[in-house]
């Protein structure tokens, strides 16, 4: 059986304990996670029964990946018929008046779920989405493979890159250089991301006070990019000898992402600035020490914010003033912004066969910012450290 067709069974028994008829997936990620296809289409997932594709386009091409049987979408006006047909359960549940379909709520545009609403008329709709990313936490040992080696292709990327960095380059132009290495590497140039109007290019490069230019992406470093359409990452600013240089990368190989950052400087950093790297580091690894099966997500973040305060830089950790972000790693995997969060109310337990990216940074308006990420995958006795990449700040 394909891991494909195992995820498909363990929806269903999620399903079948909630009284759910079944589950109609609509995001291309999640099509993909579940059938290993990401073609245009919905895939059902009957409480009880095969799951069939219905595909729009391409339809040939679905019939070739897909771990699932496919079919033609059609019009939506007759897909519940064509359902009630196919599987011997929905006819009573039409009759009854008690269909419950789930889905992603959290992705599904409204208009698009309006035209499914009026395709099963009386349905009860549930939102599925979390019992998805819930699932989705937990990788699978080819996907942690994959994560892998994105890793590996990220950290040749980079040390590929070191020596032809220069005082006076442009931000854009070191970004462009990463991004050769590690498009001739592999990366798929993807960095797909859940969350409503966020979107995410191969990292975020940017040096001195242009990196502390806060945007509106929901990360500790924004970044002014190119133009107010893009405005996140690398921009024009010319690096300058002495100020930090962060290079927060991430890497997709087989649609499965590495996320990680180094702090570089062409000479020494000022004294403030190297010591607050110095936390952040310390920061790192006390919470890595905590990386158990059974620890609180939250309780990582509580704890840092408390090792935080007692070095004084509470001010200044993940953004500053009110752009700071309040968490301190997230899940990784086919998108950036997976579950857990390390953050406050996240109340999972860390659990075998989760990856998270963990990244104190510290925000230094004008000035900088300074810190690490590197990616785990927790293991039944701890951790194991995905991100090969040698830490300390590298000098240029």
């Amino acid at each position: 059986m394909s891991i494909f067709s195992k995820r498909q069974q363990w929806l269903q028994t999620q399903l079948v304990q909630r009284g759910w008829s079944g589950f109609l997936v609509t995001q291309n990620v999640d099509l993909y996670y579940y059938t290993g296809s990401m073609q245009t289409g919905y895939l059902f997932i009957p409480a009880e029964g095969e799951p069939v594709y219905l595909v729009r386009r391409s339809l040939a091409r679905a019939e070739e990946e897909a771990a699932a049987a496919v079919e033609a979408l059609g019009s939506l006006k007759t897909l519940k018929e064509r359902l009630a047909a196919r599987y011997a359960g929905l006819p009573e549940s039409f009759a009854a008046g008690t269909l419950r379909i789930a889905t992603e709520l959290d992705v599904l545009p409204v208009q698009q779920f309006q035209r499914l609403q009026a395709a099963f008329p009386g349905a009860a709709w549930e939102d599925g989405s979390l019992l998805v990313r819930e699932q989705r936490m937990i990788k699978s040992p080819d996907e942690i493979t994959a994560i892998r080696q994105a890793a590996h292709i990220v950290d040749a990327a980079l040390e590929a890159v070191i020596p032809h960095i220069r005082e006076g380059m442009a931000e854009f132009e070191l970004m462009a250089l990463i991004e050769h290495q590690l498009r001739m590497r592999g990366h798929q140039g993807l960095m797909r991301m859940r969350a409503y109007n966020s979107e995410l290019i191969t990292g975020m490069v940017a040096a001195g006070a242009a990196a502390a230019v806060p945007t509106y992406f929901d990360g500790p470093a924004g970044g002014t990019g190119l133009h107010p359409s893009s405005p996140q990452s690398s921009g024009r600013a010319l690096i300058q000898r002495g100020e930090p240089i962060l290079v927060d990368l991430g890497c997709s190989i087989d649609g499965y992402l590495i996320d990680q950052t180094r702090t570089l400087v062409i000479g020494e950093l000022d004294p403030e600035l190297q010591r607050a790297y110095d936390v952040a580091e310390q920061v790192l690894h006390a919470t890595e020490a905590r990386l158990q099966p059974g620890m609180i997500a939250e309780h990582l973040y509580l704890l840092a914010l408390d090792q935080v305060e007692e070095a004084g830089l509470s001010a200044h950790f993940m953004g500053y003033g009110a752009d700071q972000v309040k968490f301190l790693g997230h899940g990784i995997g086919l998108e950036i912004d997976e579950l857990p969060v390390l953050a406050k109310g996240f109340k999972y337990p860390l659990a075998p066969g989760m990856v998270i990216a963990i990244e104190p940074k510290f925000t230094f308006p004008g000035r900088g910012v300074v810190g690490i990420e590197d990616t785990y995958l927790i293991t039944d006795t701890g951790y194991e450290k995905l991100s090969i990449t040698r830490d300390k700040v590298i000098h240029i």
